[in-house]
């Protein structure tokens, strides 16, 4: 028999028991101590991952208005297509297999990508897959109808479609200098949208939801919503109407004229510095902002080397991305002369009696300023005559009466030595001479428009500050910002910066302004309204030294009307033309002028014509259309309109041109009053013609005329038509023929 424990060694045995126990407790507790309270939140955030579904809803941007809140700019609903590829894990090879297949081949056709990308893509060990962003409506319709197509593979396990946004600009190419346009993340990159990017970009919501280890849904339910906030909406002060005239009218010029280097074009209330309308010609379309021009994509195409391609295709895109009236600079030129005549009168260095005489050459410094007019120079002039006439000479011994420290102290007070702090990213600086660099020669360049840099938005204030009083206004776009509910939560303030020159400076200025459209730049004339304005023509010199080209010029023409109350401003810069005519007066103030045309009309201000101008003036054609034919040759007769019936009925069925549209008095209206055709006819060439030379053109061609521009001088020519010439038209189309005279240089040179 074996010995039994004695009590001594039960007690022992206990004990080691016990301390094992402890040991083993002590243990689990620290491990748990770390597991649920040192790293309690880590291992947490690991189970949450594992078993939650975390995804973002994307914030809708806020809308962009023009000024009557026509919209502009809007985010629509889109859909980004995700798959699931770790559901696949418990399924077998051979089932797996079909559902990847079967994804593969119906995504790829629905969404023209490629068939092996979303095959690998399902390969992939992952609960969240992109595989194309941004779809829409039509085909995420289609992706569902695929999915129920095939619920026999229970496919809404691996394919799913997210809500998101898209940037959509309803007006295509429409400001888009301005508005600018956002990325494939909605940032914003260009124009309003990148400068007012953290307004117009939303808070973004959140779905959390509950998932197994294969990413599908857990048999209960978890599901936490937080919902997405839509941006703040801005309204511009832009008026769409204003800037489709501004565009219409510079597209035209840069093509008529062939301006290498684009142009720009703004309208701006002189008043308040708000941007009526700003464009630049050779824009793009906002919804496709990296697709090319026609023009532009050739030039791509016919480069060969890859890298060279790659180079000279993003230079593109950013120059059609680039806003010129507000990110570069140019040599103002003449136009600049209304700086310099401003600051001579509120010094009271000149008045209407002082006089400058013009012989052709000045000389500064042993430097030889020539003047445009090649045969003997002007001779005496007043100020008033040197600014109709353009005169460099008198304007170099306007400037030296300046002096340079009031002509640097003004130029500082005109805001031209920084930028105008426009609401709109790439804002140049000027490039200038400054005070302790400033010699006799320098003054004498300067004080014509030469050798330094602006903007044309600084040029444009500049003018408006000249004529509304000498109050130096802040251009801006945004007048308004609203939050989701249309509620107002900040206004733009219209507060000028400073006062310039007095009042009684500003009225002598627009008179001055008035005088040079009235006598020489008469381009700039619009019919019914007193305009003021000053035409530029600048040689492109450090550009043509380093190039070693000949002949690089800038035309510029600034507008102010009506000039005895001044409301608006148009600014117009042709740069690099290359169709024969270069001056301001001849390629910028007609653009201006038909801008102004169409636009303060529309604004409210009622035409003043004279007698010559009634003359010319349009009539509206009747409505005539289901009159008997009797009634309806009184009615055109009765509107001072000629008339030409087609057809043997007893009721007018159709007429041209139809209700509503202007002619010119006496004009024909060709009435039909049954289905025959007059047939066509077409538009004669115009160019070169006088006004009656038109008018018998287009009386034998059977097309009605709009006489616009300088319609009433002797000397005014047809120089632009609105349908070219020979193209077919139905007779009885209406053809806007533009006037010019030939524009007295004004260009500015060293």
């Amino acid at each position: 028999m074996s010995a039994r424990p004695d009590k001594q060694m039960t007690v022992r045995a206990n004990v080691t028991r016990i301390i094992a126990l402890v040991c083993l407790v002590g243990v689990s507790f620290v491990s748990l101590f770390n597991v649920m309270i040192l790293k309690g939140e880590k291992y947490q955030s690991l189970a949450s991952q594992q078993q939650l579904y975390d995804s973002f809803i994307s914030a809708p941007r806020g809308d962009i208005y023009d000024c009557n809140m026509n919209l502009l700019a809007t985010s629509a609903t889109d859909w980004n297509v995700f798959i699931t590829p770790n559901g696949l894990k418990g399924l077998t090879e051979e089932e797996a297999e079909k559902i990847r297949k079967t994804i593969a081949t119906g995504l790829s056709e629905i969404l023209s990508i490629k068939y092996d990308d979303v095959y690998e893509d399902t390969k992939e060990n992952d609960y969240y897959v992109v595989i194309k962003k941004r779809i829409g409506k039509e085909a995420a319709d289609k992706i569902r109808k695929f999915i129920s197509d095939n619920s026999d593979l229970e496919l809404t396990k691996y394919i799913g479609l997210d809500e998101t946004t898209k940037r959509y600009y309803p007006n295509d190419s429409l400001a888009s200098s301005v508005l600018g346009f956002v990325g494939d993340d909605n940032q914003g990159l260009a124009g309003i949208e990148s400068y007012y990017d953290t307004t117009l970009t939303g808070v973004a919501g959140r779905v959390v939801a509950a998932k197994n280890a294969k990413g599908t849904d857990m048999p209960f339910t978890y599901e936490k919503v937080e919902e997405a906030k839509q941006g703040n909406s801005l309204v511009l002060t832009l008026d769409s109407y204003i800037q489709y005239a501004c565009e219409k009218y510079l597209d035209n010029a840069v093509e008529q004229f062939g301006a290498v280097e684009r142009g720009a074009a703004i309208a701006m209330d002189v008043n308040t510095g708000e941007i009526r309308g700003m464009a630049v010609a050779g824009d793009f379309n906002p919804n496709e902002p990296f697709t090319l021009s026609s023009a532009d994509q050739a030039k791509v195409d016919a480069v060969t080397d890859p890298e060279e391609k790659k180079e000279l295709r993003s230079e593109l895109l950013s120059r059609q991305w680039r806003n010129k009236a507000v990110s570069d600079t140019y040599e103002p030129g003449s136009v600049f002369k209304i700086f310099t005549a401003a600051t001579a009168v509120e010094e009271k260095l000149v008045n209407d009696n002082s006089t400058f005489t013009c012989n052709h050459r000045y000389v500064v410094a042993g430097n030889v300023y020539n003047c445009h007019e090649n045969i003997g120079g002007h001779g005496i002039q007043t100020i008033m005559q040197a600014m109709g006439n353009s005169c460099n000479p008198a304007f170099i011994q306007i400037g030296q009466l300046i002096g340079v420290n009031l002509f640097s102290k003004y130029f500082r007070a005109f805001g031209l030595t920084g930028k105008t702090g426009i609401d709109l990213p790439g804002e140049a600086m000027p490039n200038y001479h400054k005070e302790e660099n400033m010699g006799p020669v320098e003054l004498a360049s300067s004080s014509f428009g030469q050798t330094f840099n602006i903007t044309p938005i600084q040029m444009i204030t500049l003018a408006a500050t000249t004529v509304n009083g000498g109050y130096l206004v802040k251009p801006h776009i945004v007048s308004k910002e609203l939050d989701s509910e249309g509620n107002i939560v900040k206004t733009v303030s219209n507060d000028y910066k400073r006062q310039v020159i007095s009042k009684e400076t500003s009225e002598k200025m627009r008179t001055y302004l008035e005088y040079v459209v009235e006598n020489n730049a008469k381009n700039g004339k619009v019919a019914g309204y007193r305009i003021g304005g000053k035409t530029g023509t600048s040689e492109k010199i450090a550009e043509m030294l380093s190039s070693g080209q000949q002949g690089l010029y800038i035309g510029s023409y600034v507008g102010i009307a009506p000039i005895d109350n001044p409301q608006i401003a148009v600014f117009v810069m042709i740069d690099q033309p290359t169709g024969g005519s270069y001056y301001g007066g001849t390629i910028s103030a007609p653009a201006a002028s038909m801008i102004m045309g169409d636009i303060l009309p529309y604004m409210g201000i009622e035409p003043q014509y004279s007698e010559d101008e009634l003359e010319r003036l349009s009539v509206s054609v009747p409505d005539t259309v289901g009159k008997d034919t009797d009634t309806a040759k009184q009615i055109i007769q009765n509107s001072n309109l000629s008339y030409k019936t087609v057809g043997e009925g007893g009721k007018i069925i159709k007429q041209l041109p139809e209700a509503g549209s202007s002619v010119y008095k006496g004009g024909t209206v060709i009435l039909y009053t049954d289905d025959s055709s007059s047939g066509n006819t077409t538009v004669p060439n115009f160019i070169g013609l006088t006004a009656a030379e038109v008018n018998t053109a287009a009386a034998s061609a059977e097309v009605n005329i709009v006489y616009s521009g300088s319609t009433t001088s002797s000397t005014a020519r047809a120089g632009s038509q609105s349908i070219s010439a020979g193209t077919a038209v139905q007779k009885g189309e209406v053809v806007t023929v533009y006037f010019t005279e030939e524009a007295q240089p004004d260009i500015s040179t060293e």
